[in-house]
């Protein structure tokens, strides 16, 4: 059987250890950064064999505790998918380096010169679950914005990140990027993680990435600043004057294209009169589809199969073929529920009426809001961020997809000649 040792680790250490590092990292220039992200992306490429042979010993632990295939799925690790984190660092190495660039500037009458300037935040602490893509993918956003990063990944793909974190280390050492600014919490010890959240004095913000579950805790528990990504449960309001084709293309790809991601349709909310005047062209699709309904007695009644929804049928994530059903009487009715059960995600319209698609966007609070178009844009390369940490439903500091300056603060630098006041 295979078993995963709890190796002591000392988080404190390695967090001073990174924020000594990011005080070197800061300096570097553009430069310097896309080189050493070029050396890791050839080392993970040429050093594979060995990121496999740790990935199966998680996936043989995954088999005897009898993980689920989509979660299984999440954890493999193959030679293509790692020439993808590869070239997912080569993606980044074109990206604008946000470091040094100008927000604003202007002079005052004085003659004091403000200019106030993109800098890195400093020291980042990441928390996710069991994709080991993640451990290239923050690291190299981390990387490339300045940033130093402390990573605590699942305990489920333990062996997968220590075999990635061992090649970037070592690639590293042939780079002027100090090793100490990628630290890795090698345990899966409960209190390591909750120690990472109290480490206010060396690592600046925390950023969780993952279920429900594990952002509520990082949330409740953590001193230090977090940027919260959120679990997403999204809707698409069908109103009265949608197009019947772009309402199911919107809906099946937004529910069935990839069902367990966060910016994944969970509840479909359909105007009474267009429900009506369509209801066996859903119930079609619906079974066209596989996708198992959810809802109130009106809906079970109308459509064979369908499920009466309990209370958190309309507040959870699905991740699965299962979809909420609510009918409503008007699109004020659909964004009162939405504002009720939303998560601040992704929300989408579908309609021909311009004021109800504008009342729809000006109304409903979310990080995303769509007129008919699929949810499944919530993406930071697909909306043109380029590479993303995460999706924040926050309002401070990012909102949405989470690029490289959602890793920066400002600072103001403030030249004068010997003004006083």
């Amino acid at each position: 059987m295979t078993t995963i040792t709890k190796p002591t680790v000392n988080v404190g250490e390695q967090a001073q250890k990174a924020q000594k590092a990011s005080k070197s990292l800061a300096a570097l220039s553009t430069k310097q950064k896309d080189e050493a992200l070029l050396i890791i992306a050839d080392e993970l490429e040429a050093n594979h064999s060995s990121i496999l042979e740790e990935n199966e010993k998680d996936l043989e632990l995954g088999r005897e505790k009898g993980y689920e295939q989509a979660f299984m799925d999440r954890l493999l690790l193959t030679k293509e998918r790692i020439e993808d984190f590869a070239n997912g660092l080569r993606e980044l190495v074109k990206l604008k380096d946000p470091v040094g660039e100008t927000v604003s500037e202007w002079t005052l009458e004085n003659g004091l010169n403000v200019k106030n300037e993109r800098v890195p935040l400093g020291v980042i602490g990441m928390i996710y679950e069991a994709r080991p893509n993640v451990t290239v993918d923050a690291t190299g956003l981390a990387l490339k914005s300045g940033n130093a990063i402390v990573l605590k990944g699942g305990s489920s793909a333990l062996n997968s990140n220590k075999g990635i974190i061992s090649v970037i280390h070592r690639a590293l050492e042939k780079t002027s990027i100090p090793v100490d600014a990628v630290q890795f919490i090698a345990s899966t010890d409960r209190e390591a993680t909750e120690q990472l959240f109290t480490m206010k004095e060396h690592i600046d913000v925390l950023i969780p990435r993952g279920g429900g579950s594990l952002i509520d805790t990082v949330v409740r528990k953590a001193t230090i600043p977090v940027l919260e990504t959120g679990v997403g449960n999204v809707h698409v309001y069908v109103d009265k004057q949608a197009d019947l084709k772009k309402a199911l293309d919107i809906m099946i790809n937004a529910k069935t294209d990839r069902p367990a991601v966060c910016n994944a349709l969970e509840t479909v909310i359909i105007h009474r009169e267009f429900f009506t005047a369509h209801k066996e062209t859903f119930i079609s699709t619906f079974k066209e589809y596989s996708i198992t309904v959810h809802g109130e007695q009106e809906v079970v009644n109308t459509i064979p199969g369908a499920v009466l929804a309990k209370e958190k049928d309309w507040a959870e994530e699905y991740l699965s073929l299962d979809i909420a059903l609510k009918i409503v009487d008007d699109i004020t009715e659909a964004v009162n529920h939405i504002e009720q059960y939303g998560t601040k995600h992704s929300e989408a319209v579908v309609t021909e009426d311009q004021a109800a698609a504008d009342l729809f966007l000006n109304q409903v609070d979310a990080a995303a809001v769509y007129h008919n178009a699929s949810t499944r844009f919530t993406d930071g390369s697909a909306l043109g961020y380029g590479a993303e940490i995460g999706i924040s439903t926050q309002k401070l500091h990012a909102r949405g997809p989470m690029g490289l300056p959602a890793l920066t603060t400002t600072k103001l630098k403030i030249s004068g000649s010997g003004q006083v006041r």
